[in-house]
C-alpha cells in the first residue's frame, strides 16, 4: 500500500514519529506544521531535520487556520488518507490560554474537515484525548461512555472535534475515525508533559512537584505503540454500523461512517511509582513534593483498549520500565545530560 498521506503537526511528537514509519513503509507523505512556540522551537526543527532527509516527504509550513493554504494544498496533493495531530495541547496552558484552542482546535478542524469534504479521502483519521472522560469515575475508560462532563477548555474542544467529525459524516459520508490517546511518552516528547520535566529537574538536582499527593494514576502511553495504532487505522476505514438505534445510541459508533477508539497501555501507573522509574533510569534520586490535585486534572486515566484490539489485532504493551529507559536514553544524548 503506497498511498499519499497527509499528516498535520507532522513536526511534533506524535507526528513525526508516525511520519517516519509511514515514510519507512513506501508512503509518500505531506507533513504540515506551523512550528509555533508553545515549547521551545528547536526540538520541533530537530525533528524535522530527521524527516527531511527521508524520501517521499514534503513539508509545507502552514497554519491550519490558514483556509486558503489548506485548500490550495488539498487541491493539488490529492490525498488517499489524512491524519490530523495538529492541536493546541495541554490542560493547564487552555485554562491560562483559552482563545488559542478555539483558533486551533476548533478553527484549525474545521478547515480540514471542509478539505476533506471538497476533495474526498478515503479516510480522516484525528486526534482526540483520554481527557474528553473528564468527571467520569467508571473505570477503565469505555468509547461507549458518554463523556459529557470535561473539566477543562482542552478537553471540552477534544469533545468538539468528535462531534464536529460526526456532523461531517452524517452529512457528506466522509469517514472519519477520532483516536482517545492516553498520555503519550517516549523520545523527542514534548517538555510540558511530566517525563520530560521530571528528568530534566532530577539531572539538574531540583526538586519535583507530584500532584494529588502522589496518588495521581495515568495510564501512560509509549508513542511506538501509539503510531502502530495510527498505522493499521488508516485503511479501516468506517462504513457505518448498521446494528446503532438511536433509542441507545452508542457513543463510540454511528450509523454514519463514523468510530472512536481508545488507545492506551491498559495499565494505569501511580505518578509515585513513574518517579521511581525516571530515578532508577538516571541513577539518581530526587527530593519530592506532594502537592494537591491541579484545577482542570483527573485523579486516574485508565484505557479500555478492547474495541482497538478487535478492529487492529494490536494493543500497547510497553512496559513503563522499558520505555522510560529509551526516553532517559534519548535525552541525555540530545541534551549531552
Amino acid at each position: 500500500m503506497n498511498e499519499r498521506i497527509v499528516v498535520t503537526g507532522a513536526a511534533g511528537f506524535i507526528g513525526f514519529h508516525l511520519t517516519q514509519k509511514l515514510l519507512a513503509a513506501g508512503h509518500a507523505v505531506t507533513g504540515i506544521d506551523n512550528l509555533n512556540d508553545y515549547y521551545e522551537v528547536g526540538l520541533k526543527q530537530s525533528r524535522l531535520a530527521l524527516l527531511n532527509g527521508l524520501p517521499g516527504f514534503d513539508f509545507q509550513r502552514i497554519d491550519l487556520t490558514d483556509k486558503p493554504a489548506i485548500d490550495a494544498l488539498f487541491a493539488a496533493g490529492r490525498f488517499d488518507y489524512v491524519v490530523h495531530l495538529a492541536a493546541q495541547a495541554g490542560v493547564r496552558y487552555s485554562i491560562q490560554n483559552p482563545y488559542a484552542y478555539l483558533d486551533s482546535n476548533l478553527t484549525g478542524f474545521l478547515n480540514v474537515l471542509e478539505a476533506c469534504r471538497h476533495h474526498r479521502p478515503k479516510h480522516l483519521i484525528y486526534a482526540s484525548s483520554s481527557s474528553v472522560y473528564g468527571a467520569n469515575r467508571k473505570m477503565p475508560f469505555s468509547v461507549h461512555d458518554n463523556v459529557d462532563h470535561p473539566l477543562a477548555l482542552y478537553a471540552a474542544s477534544k469533545k468538539a472535534n468528535e462531534l464536529m467529525a460526526h456532523a461531517y459524516s452524517n452529512l457528506y459520508q466522509l469517514p472519519t475515525t477520532g483516536l482517545r490517546f492516553f498520555t503519550v511518552y517516549g523520545p523527542y516528547g514534548r517538555p510540558d508533559m511530566a517525563l520530560f520535566i521530571f528528568t530534566k529537574a532530577i539531572l539538574e538536582g531540583r526538586p519535583i512537584e507530584i500532584y494529588n499527593h502522589g496518588k495521581m494514576k495515568r495510564d501512560f502511553t509509549y508513542v511506538d505503540d501509539i503510531v502502530e495504532a495510527i498505522v493499521r487505522l488508516v485503511p479501516k476505514a468506517p462504513a457505518g454500523n448498521t446494528a446503532w438505534r438511536g433509542e441507545a445510541p452508542d457513543p463510540a459508533t454511528s450509523f454514519a461512517p463514523y468510530q472512536i477508539f481508545n488507545i492506551g497501555n491498559n495499565k494505569p501507573v501511580e505518578l509515585l511509582y513513574f518517579v521511581e522509574c525516571i530515578e532508577k533510569a538516571l541513577g539518581k534520586q530526587t527530593e519530592k513534593k506532594l502537592m494537591p490535585l491541579q484545577d482542570g486534572d483527573v485523579p486516574e486515566t485508565y484505557a479500555d483498549v478492547v474495541d482497538l484490539e478487535k478492529a487492529v489485532g494490536f494493543k500497547p504493551a510497553t512496559p513503563i520500565d522499558v520505555g522510560i529507559q529509551k526516553f532517559v536514553d534519548w535525552y541525555r544524548a540530545y541534551y549531552r545530560a
